[in-house]
This record gives C-alpha cells, sequence and structure tokens, in this order.
C-alpha cells in the first residue's frame, strides 16, 4: 500500500447518522447546537455542518434508547450575555413554543465576557426542554473548574477537590437532578462552552457520591457533529500501537504489557510495540485489515493555538490533528479510538477544542482519551479493567462508567508486583514492580478518561 499523502489537511466533513430525517429548517431548529458547530468547524476548516432540529435530537435519544435500552440527555452548558433576562428558576418545564426556546432564549455570548451568566438545558427523548439560569458568572465557573481540574490532579490530595466538585455539581447537574430522576436518565452527554470541556465530569460529587455512581457521563462537541449510531464492538479487531520509549518524553515501561494485554488476551486483534510503531505500519495495517478499534499508548498533546499544534507521537514522526482527516478512519469507520496517555492543556480554548472534537476530526464513532497523564501503572489497570468490562458492556460509556466504579471501589490496584483488576491480574514490568501496594481509587487514576462523541 502507498503511503496517504499528509502534507495536506483538508478536512471532510464526517457523514452524520441516518437518524435525521427531518429538515432542520423547521421552526424547532436547535440553533445553540448549531452555534457549538461552529466552534469546531472553524476550528478545524471543516463546512459548516447541517444543522440540527430538536425533534431529530428527541428522535436519536429515543432511537438510542431502544437500541441500548439506556435513556440519555443531552445538557448544554452555556454562557450567555447577563443582559438577557435570566429564565426563571421556579419555572422549570419551558411552557413557550420550542422555537421560541432555542432560537431566542439561549443565545451564546460571542464576546466572551467575565460577567456572562451560566445556564443549562436539558433534553430528553421525552418530556419538554428544561432550562436553568443560574446566578453565577463565566469567571466563575471557570476559576472553579481550573481549581478543581488542579486539585483532582493531585494524588496526595486526599480530598481537597471535594469542594470545587461539589460546587460545579451543584452548577451543572443539580438544577436539573430531578427532572433526570423523574425522567429515569442513566446516561448524560454534556455539550459544554468554553473554559468547561475540560472539567473531570466523571468526578463531580454531590457531596454523597461521585456522579459516575448514578450516570454514565460523555462529551460531545454538537449533537450535529456526533454519529450517534450504534454498533455492538463486541466483535471488532483492536489495532493496539504503542511505544515505551521517547527522545523528547518521559518512557512509559508498562506499555508492552497494556499492548500485549489488550490485543490477544482481552480482546482479538494485532499489537505493535516501539519501531513498529510508525506512521506507515498505521496506514497500511488498518487499510489491509478492517480493525473496529484502534488503541494508541503512547503521549499525545492537545496544545494551544491551531490543530497543526497538537499531535499524538509515532515511534518516527508526530501524527498532528490535522493530518487525522487524511487517514481514512471513516472508510469503513473505526467505531472506537483510545489514547491511553494524552494530555490536554488547562484553560486554553483550542486544546479544549481538540480534545472534544477529537472523534469528529479522526473521523471515528468514538474516542477515549485522558484530561491528563495519569501514571503508568494506573493507565495500565485502567485500560485492562476497560476492555474487560466493555465486553461484558458493550454500551461504551457504560464501560468506561463500570471500569471508574470498579477503581474507586478499589477492584483495581497494584499488588505484589501486578496490576488486580475485577477479573485477573497482569504482571508489572520490571521497571514498575517496585511501586508499593496501592490501591487506584482516588480519582487522578480514573476521572481523566473521557468519552468524547458516540456514548453508545
Amino acid at each position: 500500500m502507498n503511503p496517504v499523502d499528509l502534507t495536506t489537511s483538508q478536512a471532510q466533513p464526517t457523514q452524520l447518522s441516518s437518524t435525521r430525517t427531518q429538515s432542520p429548517t423547521s421552526s424547532d431548529s436547535l440553533t445553540v447546537d448549531d452555534s457549538f458547530s461552529r466552534d469546531y468547524t472553524q476550528y478545524f476548516g471543516r463546512n459548516q455542518a447541517e444543522g440540527i432540529t430538536l425533534t431529530q435530537a428527541r428522535n436519536i435519544l429515543r432511537q438510542a434508547e431502544g437500541v441500548t435500552g439506556i435513556k440519555a440527555a443531552l445538557i448544554y452548558a452555556v454562557f450567555v450575555p447577563d443582559t438577557i433576562t435570566p429564565a426563571p428558576a421556579s419555572r422549570g418545564n419551558l411552557d413557550q413554543d420550542d422555537s421560541g426556546m432555542t432560537q431566542s432564549s439561549l443565545l451564546r455570548s460571542r464576546n466572551h465576557s467575565d460577567r456572562d451568566r451560566l445556564e443549562v438545558l436539558l433534553i430528553t427523548a421525552d418530556g419538554k426542554p428544561i432550562r436553568q439560569s443560574l446566578n453565577v458568572t463565566r469567571a466563575e465557573v471557570i476559576s472553579m473548574a481550573n481549581q478543581f481540574r488542579r486539585q483532582v490532579t493531585n494524588v496526595r490530595s486526599r480530598g481537597e477537590y471535594l469542594a470545587p466538585s461539589q460546587k460545579l455539581y451543584q452548577w451543572l447537574v443539580a438544577p436539573l437532578e430531578q427532572n433526570l430522576q423523574q425522567r429515569s436518565i442513566k446516561h448524560l452527554s454534556y455539550i459544554m462552552d468554553n473554559g468547561l470541556r475540560t472539567i473531570p465530569l466523571a468526578a463531580l460529587h454531590d457531596g454523597k457520591e461521585f456522579i459516575v455512581q448514578r450516570y454514565s457521563v460523555g462529551l460531545m462537541p454538537s449533537l450535529s457533529l456526533t454519529d450517534t449510531g450504534y454498533k455492538d464492538v463486541r466483535n471488532l479487531e483492536v489495532l493496539a500501537m504503542g511505544a515505551e520509549q521517547f527522545a523528547d518524553f518521559s518512557p512509559l515501561p508498562a506499555v508492552p504489557t497494556e499492548l500485549s494485554a489488550i490485543a490477544g488476551q482481552l480482546w482479538p486483534g494485532k499489537a505493535f510495540l516501539n519501531q513498529d510503531f510508525t506512521l506507515k505500519n498505521l496506514q497500511s495495517l488498518r487499510a489491509s485489515r478492517s480493525f473496529g478499534i484502534i488503541h494508541l499508548a503512547t503521549h499525545a498533546e492537545f496544545q494551544p493555538g491551531q490543530p497543526s499544534n497538537s499531535y499524538i507521537q509515532l515511534w518516527d514522526t508526530k501524527l498532528r490533528l490535522d493530518q487525522l482527516p487524511q487517514l481514512g478512519w471513516n472508510q469503513p469507520q473505526v467505531q472506537l479510538l483510545v489514547l491511553s496517555a494524552c494530555r490536554t492543556a488547562l484553560g486554553d480554548q483550542q486544546a479544549e477544542l481538540g480534545f472534544a472534537g477529537l472523534a469528529l476530526q479522526a473521523g471515528v464513532k468514538s474516542a477515549l482519551g485522558s484530561l491528563w497523564s495519569v501514571s503508568d501503572a494506573g493507565t495500565l489497570g485502567f485500560m485492562t479493567q476497560f476492555y474487560e468490562t466493555l465486553k461484558q458492556s458493550p454500551v461504551k460509556a457504560e464501560a468506561l462508567r463500570q471500569t471508574q466504579l470498579a477503581m474507586l471501589k478499589g477492584e483495581v490496584r497494584l499488588q505484589e508486583g501486578k496490576v488486580m483488576t475485577s477479573r485477573g491480574s497482569f504482571p508489572l514490568p520490571p521497571e514498575l514492580t517496585r511501586l508499593a501496594n496501592k490501591d487506584l481509587s482516588h480519582p487522578y487514576y480514573w476521572s481523566a478518561f473521557t468519552m468524547v462523541g458516540n456514548p453508545w
């Protein structure tokens, strides 16, 4: 096979799900979703996506529930100008017509004032949309989000992260909690405004328990930019590639164990390490065999600035974010892309767009990545548990939730030179056998991992 020319980066729009049958020009156009779509299409240099209606959004959620049995909700977290009259929180269900709610009542602020106010909008398959306006500003929310991210990444901190976690829960979840319970919602897909996309949602806490103890959570760029179809991944093969040594990064000594465990022991597929982890091999292997899952155990960086500043480190080169569409991962479509050691710059809008738009840009249905670099042994524990769970729970966001719960409960731990999971054990490499016995229950180890794009 001739390598694909990656010197150009003209992206092609991802094909959307066939669930959309109604023209988006109808009166219930979901303009807040269009606004988020523009953020990503402008960042990636794509054509503007076809808009979506509230009716279509409900139908998508209804069809997903019919296939998976899981009731899902879309939650838009939006900053609006403080000059717009707040929606009375007591109103709850929106009695006005749908077009009034979506077109004029929820207008995102384009000027990014610190005084902008947070609003949350809930959309489910059944029931009226719920919009709540909160008496909290953009500056306050983003400051709290950054504080939360800094504290939850400190593994020596046993509880300092709880205060900002609970405050964010009060803003992003609690105003909708009653409706979520009444509608028996089990999954929350967040579509977030600037400054919010690197919040580790899984570690939000209500004062008694973490959000993942009740809901699976994920991140979408927008609904119209997400391929929402479902495919059972259990019969797909995985292409697992990675490196343990790098010229410019710290080593990842657990990667050989991670790859051999995933491709062969836990999942059918092929593994390629170090000098075999080249761009040419990545292209040719995927072209010759329709791997439905691609797992890359390597450093990846989502950086400020243009998409070309962000990259996945291969053995021989950096695979830039603007090059991903040239790999043809949508022909046939990769169902799941996993980046097991990526990190996203804190507090930068472009880095956020790169991370939250990863599935879109790669042309894959779903992407699982980390917001920060988790320890090598911790990543090994997480990934082996995840693939074990995915075999039993083929809804990707639910498999992620079950993995996070297993870690929270201490079922995934380091013990006597091995990584113990809820279903087995894997030997640590010699470089890591000196590590003391340790559970991996701190959210540092599990809340970084985020499902981006299609949660099903």
